[in-house]
């Protein structure tokens, strides 16, 4: 037996049927008012305006809808005028903002404004506001932005495009350990030299971790990044970046085969990750200003104190936003109970 399908080769037909499904779903409002109005039938009119405060008015329309349509006729339609104001500014002026951002490659509307205040007095015309001028950038196609011209090994252009990548959302504190882990890169130079340090933290046990690298790569930070997960006693379930490079490629796709979220700052707002920044502070402070001439003649060896010098830091030097204990103690309260585990003591370690 052949099957036949009556909808190939229709474009659009299953955006129609999604449009009937929904239709003949009967909206929750409109089961609110079907409600109301069947109150009205056994209490009374008086009874009925008490309790839900709706005018006699709005009754008797939503009995005459619901006696011409049924359900659906109690469905709230759109209150949008049907004949909406236009912008009509003049297109001289809109030329006018086009222009100065292709001349300024794109300037924002508050600096635009000083310009076309200017333009406007020279002209004895009125002047947009700041926010109509964001509203007439924003209207164009391709939102007056320019961008710089790349050229490929070949000698042709190249469109730049950039990547939507997902930021942390606004007002999110973690509640246990592990739950999203922050990572960051510090910087020292000396002479022609360069070397990096990549931290992690987790802002909820402040459990940190660090290892120096010869490269600011996404190959190195994949490894620092699973390097701590094997000493974290938890799995870790979102990962916090800036927009570095090494957070990029190896890095991301490993995150995405783990299918760990992972979450950006915006460009320069290092307060977005200000746990790993002040973690970045103390082990400078603390650490690599000590043995910064290990940093850059014997890697192995710096990485080799750094690790002792974690291992006293997670485990025995007191936090003042933890209470003055340890971030150790902060991860022995979410461990799982399991009759099979070790019984903690003060001085056990994790298993």
């Amino acid at each position: 037996m052949q099957n036949q399908y009556i909808s190939y080769g229709i474009r659009g037909i299953y955006r129609v049927a999604d449009y009937a499904l929904r239709w003949g779903m009967s909206n929750t409002t409109a089961q609110r008012r079907y409600k109301i109005l069947c109150f009205w039938e056994v209490h009374g009119l008086q009874a009925t305006l008490d309790a839900f405060e709706v005018s006699r008015r709005t009754l008797y329309n939503w009995k005459q809808a619901y006696k011409t349509s049924g359900l659906s006729g109690l469905t709230p339609h759109s209150t949008a005028p049907k004949h909406k104001r236009q912008r009509l500014w003049p297109p001289a002026l809109i030329n006018e903002i086009k222009r100065l951002r292709k001349a300024h490659p794109n300037l924002g509307k508050e600096k635009l404004m000083p310009f076309i205040t200017q333009y406007c007095q020279s002209r004895n015309e009125p002047a947009p506001s700041v926010s109509t001028i964001g509203i007439l950038i924003a209207d164009a196609p391709d939102k007056m932005r320019s961008s710089p011209i790349h050229l490929s090994p070949k000698g042709k252009h190249k469109c730049y495009r950039r990547n939507r990548v997902i930021r942390k959302p606004k007002g999110y504190k973690a509640q246990s350990p592990g739950e999203c882990i922050a990572m960051d890169t510090i910087e020292r130079r000396l002479d022609n030299l360069k070397r990096y340090v990549m931290t992690l933290t987790d802002p909820s046990s402040h459990y940190a971790f660090a290892a120096a690298v010869p490269r600011s790569s996404s190959a190195w930070a994949k490894q620092v990044f699973e390097s701590a997960q094997r000493t974290y006693p938890l799995p870790f379930k979102k990962a916090l970046t800036d927009n570095g490079s090494e957070f990029k490629g190896e890095f991301d796709q490993m995150l995405s085969s783990l299918h760990i979220p992972h979450w950006h700052t915006y460009p320069k707002t290092p307060k977005m990750n200000a746990h790993c920044e002040r973690f970045n502070r103390t082990i400078q402070d603390e650490f690599i200003d000590y043995h910064e001439d290990l940093l850059f003649s014997d890697l192995p060896a710096f990485n080799e104190r750094l690790a002792e010098w974690l291992v006293w830091y997670n485990y025995q030097r007191p936090h003042h936003s933890l209470g003055q204990v340890p971030p150790v103690t902060m991860l022995i309260k979410y461990q799982p109970k399991c009759n099979m585990w070790w019984t903690h003591t003060a001085t056990g370690k994790l298993h």
